[in-house]
């Protein structure tokens, strides 16, 4: 049984720029859907939690994703966990998403440098 390999080898040709770029938006449409994952469970959680509304929810889970802190103040122990621990979350699939999104970019530019490597 063969196993498809994610990346072409690096022995093999560089991939077309036309299958590159539909490489790489189907990594950014990946991270598009771990973005928005995310602002949903934050949502879910500011709502149940704290009782918010659902904008309200939606511009707390934004404005903690993007950096820039809660809007609203934390009346609940609960809402400051989740909050807490959203932070956190945030933090990480932040990195996360950077990655998922340059990683066909890295990919490409140490191929294509291998490629003139060997050539040389």
């Amino acid at each position: 049984m063969e196993v498809q390999a994610m990346f072409e080898h690096r022995k093999q040709p560089l991939l077309p720029h036309r299958k590159f770029i539909q490489r790489q938006l189907i990594y950014i449409l990946v991270a598009f859907g771990m973005i928005i994952g995310s602002v949903i469970l934050g949502m879910l959680g500011y709502h149940y939690f704290e009782n918010m509304p659902w904008v309200d929810a939606l511009l707390n889970a934004s404005m903690i994703l993007g950096g820039m802190g809660p809007v609203n103040t934390l009346r609940t122990g609960a809402g400051k966990l989740f909050a807490s621990f959203y932070a956190l979350y945030s933090g990480i699939i932040f990195l996360v998403v950077v990655g998922v999104i340059f990683v066909p970019l890295y990919h490409r530019f140490l191929h294509r440098f291998h490629i003139e490597l060997e050539d040389a």
